[in-house]
């Protein structure tokens, strides 16, 4: 994998490791498989049972996300929501049961989009190479190639996971709180093995895509918890935010993309460091993204990358976290299955 050519940082404590280090740390991550599991993720697993199955993957998500360049966040989304929700199993993707409520159904989980994405790209797995290619993989592929095709970094991507065969609303508490503050995000952070430059690295994937007003709405009112506006947030951005939101509760005047707020306002459909730059003028749209400031280390990544001189740093560490983070909780070797529909269990 080519790496980012080393740099000196204004802060040693934030500064990126040596790159044979970093090197080195990405073959670990992507040679391990999960503490349970008795096989391992490997890079070209599918090289002899499905030799076709990245590009096909690549192919279906150019195609959607040409289509619908805001797909590019989703899909990135569904892989993170998977992997925070007893590890990249995909259990995001069950339908629920008359006597199960699944993780798509959950509150954390009602904004999720790209399921029709993935069921496309899991039939033509299906056609090229019946029963080889699970739907954990798929989301992790899709993940990679989504963050690519919106002008970031890619990745070499260690496969070889299996599906599992449950999925609970219940577990969603797992997920990092978009209302949280930073001792709660590095809490659920650690709880899924990883650390406060993971935290820092991984909340740059809001540079792309949006939130609804219900996400935010609780930082632009006074309310019984708090007796102002989040004085957090840059007052000028958060009146214009409340001509978007006008409602402390969180409603709009619509539910549709159009009522939205961007993430990254004016980028984010592209995958860049101006997420940091906005976040360092304290105009992070979520709770959780202001958090960053509240912390010695996270807020010097910030800082740093919202410089303008890091970003091959942020993009090698990006590919790193996402590499780390992927890796989490994953089934191998004999372990779940390989669902031949991505929504139901076989």
């Amino acid at each position: 994998m080519a790496v980012a050519a080393a740099a000196t940082t204004t802060a040693a404590r934030t500064a990126p490791p040596p790159m044979v280090a970093a090197a080195v740390a990405v073959l670990l991550v992507l040679c391990a498989g999960s503490v349970a599991g008795q096989g391992q993720l490997q890079v070209g697993y599918y090289n002899k049972t499905c030799p076709a199955a990245e590009q096909i993957v690549r192919d279906e998500a150019t195609a959607a996300i040409r289509a619908s360049p805001d797909l590019a966040a989703a899909l990135l989304r569904l892989h993170y929501h998977d992997c925070f929700v007893q590890g990249c199993d995909a259990s995001v993707l069950l339908d629920s049961t008359p006597n199960n409520t699944a993780e798509k159904d959950s509150l954390p989980n009602g904004s999720l989009r790209g399921f029709d994405v993935v069921a496309r790209v899991k039939d033509q797995l299906e056609k090229a190479c019946p029963g080889t290619v699970s739907c954990a993989d798929i989301l992790a592929l899709m993940a990679r190639d989504a963050v690519s095709l919106a002008k970031g970094p890619t990745w070499p991507v260690a496969l070889g996971r299996r599906d599992g065969r449950t999925s609970s609303a219940a577990s969603c508490v797992e997920l990092p709180p978009l209302h949280g503050d930073i001792g709660l995000m590095v809490q659920a952070f650690a709880a899924k093995g990883l650390d406060v430059k993971d935290l820092a690295v991984l909340s740059g994937a809001h540079t792309l895509g949006k939130a609804h007003c219900a996400s935010y709405a609780d930082r632009l009112y006074a309310s019984a918890s708090c007796a102002t506006p989040d004085p957090a947030l840059d007052a000028r951005y958060a009146d214009r935010l409340r001509m978007r939101c006008p409602s402390p509760s969180g409603a709009s005047n619509s539910t549709t993309a159009a009522a939205a707020s961007e993430l990254d306002p004016g980028s984010c459909t592209t995958f860049d460091t101006s997420y940091y730059r906005h976040v360092a003028r304290r105009r992070g749209l979520l709770r959780s993204d202001a958090s960053l400031l509240d912390h010695r280390f996270t807020r010097a990544y910030v800082l740093q990358v919202a410089s303008g001189r890091f970003d091959g740093h942020f993009f090698h560490d990006f590919t790193v976290s996402m590499a780390k983070m992927a890796a989490t909780g994953v089934l191998t070797g004999d372990q779940g299955e390989i669902r031949r529909k991505c929504n139901v269990v076989n």
